[in-house]
This record gives structure tokens, sequence and C-alpha cells, in this order.
């Protein structure tokens, strides 16, 4: 089928499918219960949808918000838990929990699952991402990933009783968890296979500056570090992870973070198109290549228009803003207008070691990097420009840069260079109108 005619279909589907008496008819499946999928339900319900919603988790535990569960916060338990708060009942949402889904059968519009198939009318598609295992090391005991509620269950006492600690993995996550373990006073080893931290996030000359805080919390950072092996412990005893050089480190724990990819093995054989990552390709109203299917957070990608590339993003905000944009394809504009194209400018935060690191936009097609203030310092900006304009920024302990930056790189206003490097200048005050 070509792009015109599954645009052309979908469009048809659409117009017959307005207003509630045609609502009360449509069945809206949701699969996947973290914010993408909640968001979506609740989404649909806030726009006028007044037909059937279920929600379907593989999880048996009430809907949460995953982020928080790295965060020292939550993983020390100072904090509460990080359910969603929402009255799925009083919105007339069905949740189906500890269900799996395991296929879907587009031309019969039907979703198999654990518990049997479910049919849907219009079906989303949000089961998010799964960690990257260590290769060897699945069932070896004192191994963790951090993903799940459980994970972070079983994380608790290994902090609490102050283990030692290898974190295989210098990303977001990995920092973040180290960040926990030392504030529990647990001895940690931070193993990289990269040169720095970050290495698939950052440029080297932006990560650079983050090793030193390993350094500064007391971790140890070892980069250029491979994992040959993890040994379990005897009774009693630490287990060992044994590097590529020969070097063995005594692990109480080994805690994985060394990234995550979309949760789509279960699409096999459906026909919905993926992409090289295993991300579902989704439209930029998010729709797939199947009739009246939507992909939404984690696990897909979509095209933007402002960075004129497909993007996969794995973090929450995405996760938060594009169900938005799929309930409004579901429910349809009044007239038969199309809903807004989604393309967001992404952004995600992270703590660690005692610095609030925020980031906005996407930077790899930029030309020109730009420092405000000194990275050496607690509080510094790094801006990303392309052809005059903001892109881009990372901002270490700048929350005002942040957000005076994510509202320029929206509107894609031209920036004046010299102004946007003085860290003493508000970075709205930086635009090339103003020089």
């Amino acid at each position: 089928m070509s792009e015109q005619t599954r645009e052309r279909e979908q469009r048809d589907r659409r117009e017959r499918g307005r207003g509630p008496a045609a609502d009360a008819e449509r069945r809206v499946v949701v699969v996947g219960a973290g914010m993408a999928g909640v968001q979506t339900a609740v989404a649909l319900r806030e726009q006028g949808f007044t037909g059937p919603v279920t929600l379907i988790g593989a999880e048996p535990h009430q809907p949460y918000d995953r982020p928080p569960l790295s965060k020292a916060a939550v993983l020390l338990g100072t904090a509460e838990g990080s359910a969603f708060d929402v009255d799925f009942e009083a919105l007339g949402i069905t949740l189906r929990l500890g269900c799996e889904a395991l296929g879907v059968r587009p031309a019969e519009h039907v979703l198999d699952t654990s518990e049997g198939p479910v049919p849907y009318d219009v079906l989303v598609l949000a089961t998010g991402a799964e960690p990257v295992r260590l290769p060897g090391a699945e069932g070896v005991p004192g191994v963790h990933l951090l993903r799940t509620l459980d994970d972070a269950e079983r994380l608790r006492p290994v902090l609490a009783r102050q283990h030692d600690v290898v974190v295989v993995g210098a990303g977001w996550i990995g920092a973040e968890f180290a960040t926990a373990a030392r504030e529990a006073g647990c001895a940690v080893t931070v193993v990289e296979a990269a040169d720095r931290p970050l290495a698939d996030a950052l440029p080297a000359e932006v990560a650079a500056p983050m090793t030193a805080w390993y350094a500064d919390a007391g971790a140890e950072l070892r980069t250029r570090a491979r994992v040959e092996r993890v040994e379990p412990g005897g009774p009693g005893e630490s287990g060992r992870v044994v590097l590529d050089d020969g070097t063995r480190l005594a692990a109480g724990a080994v805690v994985v973070g060394i990234g995550a990819r979309p949760a789509t093995g279960w699409l096999a054989g459906s026909g919905i198109a993926l992409g090289a990552h295993g991300e579902v390709l989704a439209d930029d109203l998010l729709r797939t290549s199947a009739p009246d299917v939507h992909a939404v957070g984690d696990c897909a990608s979509f095209p933007s228009a402002r960075y004129g590339e497909r993007l996969l993003v794995h973090h929450w905000d995405n996760a938060l803003q594009g169900p938005r944009t799929v309930a409004a394809d579901i429910v349809g504009a009044p007239g038969g207008e199309t809903p807004a194209a989604y393309d967001p400018v992404p952004y995600f935060w992270s703590e660690q070691f005692g610095r609030f690191v925020q980031y906005a936009g996407h930077h790899t097609a930029a030309d020109t990097t730009l420092w405000r203030g000194e990275p050496a310092s607690p509080a510094w900006t790094v801006c990303w420009l392309r052809e005059g304009r903001l892109v881009a920024l990372l901002a270490v302990g700048r929350p005002r840069d942040l957000a005076q930056g994510r509202r320029l790189i929206q509107a894609g206003t031209p920036m004046d260079p010299d102004l946007l490097a003085d860290p003493a200048k508000p970075l709205k005050a930086a635009t090339a109108a103003t020089a």
C-alpha cells in the first residue's frame, strides 16, 4: 500500500469515526502501561473520546513512572513510590495488568496476548524500551538491571547493606545509580567501555568535564574497560567482575546500565514497519504502517521537520508529549482538520553527583558550539547552533538557561554568538535582534 493510499484511508476512517455516537462503538486498546500508555489513555478522555479504552500492561503492578526508579530518593527509600496519580476507574479506563502482548494481526484488528486475543478498532503501541543485557551475565547471582519497580526493590537492600558495587556503563542510568550508591555509603566502581562517560549521548569535549564528577563523589571510574565475565561469589563472599585486561573487581552487586532498545520483538511477523534500531517507524502524527495502529514513546521514532531527520527519543518528556498527538489523531478535530504534526524539542534531565543536568534539543547537526561558563565550575551551559539559530543546549546547574533556551529553540530565533557566550547575560537577551 502506498503512503498516499494509507493516509487517505486513515483520513477517511477518522472522518467516519467522529462524534460521541461513533466513539461509543470504537474500541481503543493501548499496549504498555508506562508513561506513554497511561498518558495516551488519559489524553483520549481529556479530548472527549467516549468509547471503551483498555490499557494493557505486562507487569502486575499499578501503572507507575520509571525515571524516578534510578534516582537516589526512590532507591534509598526517602521518597514515596512512583505510581501514577490517575483514577482509572473514574475515567472509565479498563486496566488489564499482568497481561503480556504477544503479537498483532493488523488485517483482523486483533491483539494477541497471554490472556487470549483482544479485538480493537484502534491500537496504540506504547511498550517502551527494554535494557540491554550484559552478555554472559544473565542469571548470574548478584547481577541487576534497573528498569522496573521490581528491579528497584531488589536493589534497595543492596544499598542498605553497603555492598561493594560495580556499575557497568557510565551513561545516564549508570551515573544516577552510582550517585545513589555513594549516598548510601557503598564503595562504587563504574566500568565504561568508551573513553568517557556519556559517550553515546554527548561530544567528547562536553562529556570530558563530567569525568571529574565521579572522583569528586568518591566513585572510581574506569574507562576503556570491557567486562569479560562476572564470577558469582560463594557463601558470604563477594563476586568478581573480570575485565578484559585481567583486572578483577570485588562486587557484592553488579548493576548493568549499558543502554536500552525498543521493546518491539513481539511485533515480529505483524508487518508493522520497524527501523534499524528495532523501533516502530511512525509518521508525523505517530501513525504506523498498519491501518489504525499508532506508536508512541520509547518504542517509536518519528520524522522531525525541525531537525531534518528521524528521531528516536528515549526520554520521559517524549512519552508525556506524544500521547496528545495520538489522542488528537484518534479523536479528530472538528471540521476534519488534521492535527498538528508531532515535532517537539526533545528534553530530559538527570541528577548525578550533586548536579542537576538538563538537555533540550538535538545537537548532531549543529555547526557551532558555545560555552557559557567554565566547565570546572559548579554551573555552566553548552549551546549548539546551526546557521545562527539555537538547536540544543546542555545546562548544568543553570535551569534558567534551559527554560529560556528551550523556548528559543522552539521559536528558531537567530542568536548573537558573543552575547550567547556571556554567562552573565540572560540567554533570552542573546538574540540577534538585541545585538
